[in-house]
């Protein structure tokens, strides 16, 4: 069974995600954690847990979510993994990074592709990757179907969908995204997403006011 740990990182309140199972392996999933006592807290979960790390997995690579990936890769010796159609964006942020107040941001190397056709694994954890561009070119979300639930970023939110005003964003991309990867799980799956608290793929698809 997976256990996941939620933190929020960041002036954007971006949530980051520790994934373990029984095995004690782990993978973070995007690390958005910048100040001293973000990588401090994310630590000391991690030895409190006695996990080990074995990769860092990103939904996509918009700045709130990749702020922490270059120190964490470094710390633990673990790879980074992205989609290929959200490098341009990850190679965007150092262009920018200063102008949010983020000067001292690293720019990670990436270690290897994430698609549908190859699952993340991890202990005995096999995640299914779905690509649910529309908020980011090439973002994707992460799906346990013998735990029934979505990592699902910045695509769906409670009560509201990932902004696609940003570079790369587009609103019909997006909600097709969501209708047609996302609103084809169980109702009772629950989306752990990039803000805010959780919701469940039923309820958005009674409540979201992006769908009515």
């Amino acid at each position: 069974m997976v256990r996941i740990q939620s933190f929020v990182f960041n002036p954007f309140s971006e949530n980051t995600y520790i994934l373990s199972d029984e095995t004690g392996e782990a993978i973070i999933v995007d690390p958005g954690c910048y100040e001293r006592a973000e990588f401090d807290e994310l630590d000391r979960y991690l030895k409190a847990e006695n996990l080990k790390p074995a990769g860092i997995f990103n939904t996509h690579a918009h700045i709130d979510h990749v702020l922490g990936v270059a120190e964490i890769k470094r710390k633990y010796q673990i790879p980074f993994y992205l989609h290929r159609l959200d490098e341009p964006l990850l190679k965007a942020v150092k262009a920018y990074a200063s102008n949010y107040g983020f000067a001292r941001f690293d720019e990670p190397e990436i270690d290897g592709y994430l698609d549908e056709s190859t699952p993340v694994t991890f202990g005995n954890t096999k995640l299914k990757v779905l690509f649910v561009p529309g908020h980011a070119p090439g973002h994707v979300a992460f799906v346990s179907d013998n735990d029934r639930f979505v990592i699902g970023g910045d695509v769906l939110f409670r009560m509201s969908i990932g902004r696609t005003d940003l570079p790369g964003g587009n609103l019909p991309t997006l909600l097709s995204s969501i209708r047609t990867q996302l609103f084809t799980l169980p109702d009772d799956y629950k989306v752990y997403a990039g803000h805010m608290e959780p919701t469940t793929i039923g309820f958005e698809k009674k409540n979201n006011p992006f769908f009515r």
